[in-house]
Order: C-alpha cells, then structure tokens, then sequence
C-alpha cells in the first residue's frame, strides 16, 4: 500500500531526528564515575537506550546496587543532560532540510520521544527552534512508548485527526506506540535498533534516508 499525503509528521528523538548516541555515551559514563561504578563502551550503551533514563541506567549499573544509588544516578543524568546533553548530538545527514521542506508545505511537525521531556525541550531547541508545533517526552503525565499518549496529545495540538499523521521511529516501541495510537507507523533504517527487531513490530512504511521521509508529504 502506498501511503502520502499526511498532514501532520510526528518524530521519535533520539536514533530517528538526531545521533544523541556521543551524549548519552558521555553523560552515562560521568554519572556511573560519581558512584564508582565502571563504565560502557558505545556498543554497549547502545543497546540500553530507548526506553527512557531509568531503564538505561538500571541496566548500565553494577548488580546489587541500591534503590537509593539508582534513584541519585537519574537524578546526576538529568541534571548533566540539562547542563551540557546536547553538545556532541548531530541531526541526521539532510533531516534539517527535510523538516524545512516539510514545514514549507504547510506539513504539522511533532516529537514524542521517550527521554524525559526537560530533555526533549533541551535538544528541541538547540537544534530545530520554532520548527515543530507539538512536543512530548516522558513525563508524570506522558508515560513512555508503546503507551499511545503522547503521540495523540501531539496528534490533537496539531489540530489533526490519527488517520491524518505518521509517526517516524527507529525501535519497536516506536512502532508499537504509533499502530496503538491508530497512526500510520514508519520505521526508519538509521537509527539504533536492529532491522529484524523493527520488523518484528510490522511496521506500514519504511524510510531509507531522511529524503524518503518527503515521500509522504
């Protein structure tokens, strides 16, 4: 089935937008040095991301580490995300165009990501300000994917209706979450998970490059 024609194009963050991966390399590794803890390679910091900063940090941490070390290393994260989490991150080759010729077609831009949402607003408008018109991360009222919320709570300040938007992700969360939120589901080949694993979520459409992302205007 061909899909175009959308109104409104909702993004995943990290591994779909944006290479974070150098940040969340970095700011791991610093938050695990403060409580002693050894740190990650890249490889191995890749594959705990995607469900938000509790999930990566209770999976980087030594076993048998307290409830009380756990809840502080989030706390460090957050806080060195706000500070400095942004510095080492790239947009994708050709997505700042793409974004800019999708708002030049009138085209409503979202994120839903799965980093807390302090974090979203941070990477937000350090690289694309004033470009998109709905954002959402994790949050005490927006629970992570595959929970539909947040992709509809961008979908309705968008003005739109779910038949009328896509969403864009690289994990099977991501795609999980759009099929739950009644959205047409496009899993791209540039991000962070494995294409088997994508699969296994039967996304609608895929996007081999960020200009594929224009076939859907």
């Amino acid at each position: 089935m061909m899909y175009s024609g959308f109104k409104g194009f909702i993004f995943d963050m990290d591994g779909t937008l944006l290479n974070t991966l150098p940040d969340m390399v970095l700011i791991t590794n610093e938050v695990l040095e403060l409580e002693g803890f050894p740190p990650h390679t890249d490889e191995e910091i890749l594959t705990f991301v995607g469900d938000g900063v509790k999930s990566l940090i209770l999976q980087a941490i030594p076993d048998g580490a307290s409830d009380e070390q756990v809840n502080r290393i989030v706390a460090n994260f957050r806080s060195h995300y706000s500070d400095h989490g942004v510095n080492l991150s790239k947009q994708f080759d050709g997505m700042e165009d793409v974004l800019a010729q999708l708002k030049q077609q009138g085209k409503k831009l979202g994120i839903m990501s799965n980093k807390f949402e302090a974090g979203v607003f941070a990477v937000r408008d350090r690289y694309f300000p004033g470009l998109f018109d709905a954002t959402h991360g994790e949050s005490d009222v927006i629970p992570r994917k595959p929970d539909p919320t947040g992709i509809l709570a961008c979908v309705e300040e968008m003005g739109l209706t779910p038949n009328e938007c896509i969403y864009f992700g690289d994990s099977h969360g991501d795609m999980l979450a759009a099929h739950n939120a009644g959205v047409t589901a496009c899993a791209v080949k540039w991000g962070y998970q494995p294409l088997a694993m994508l699969e296994s979520a039967q996304p609608d459409a895929w996007a081999e490059t960020p200009q594929d992302i224009l076939k859907f205007a």
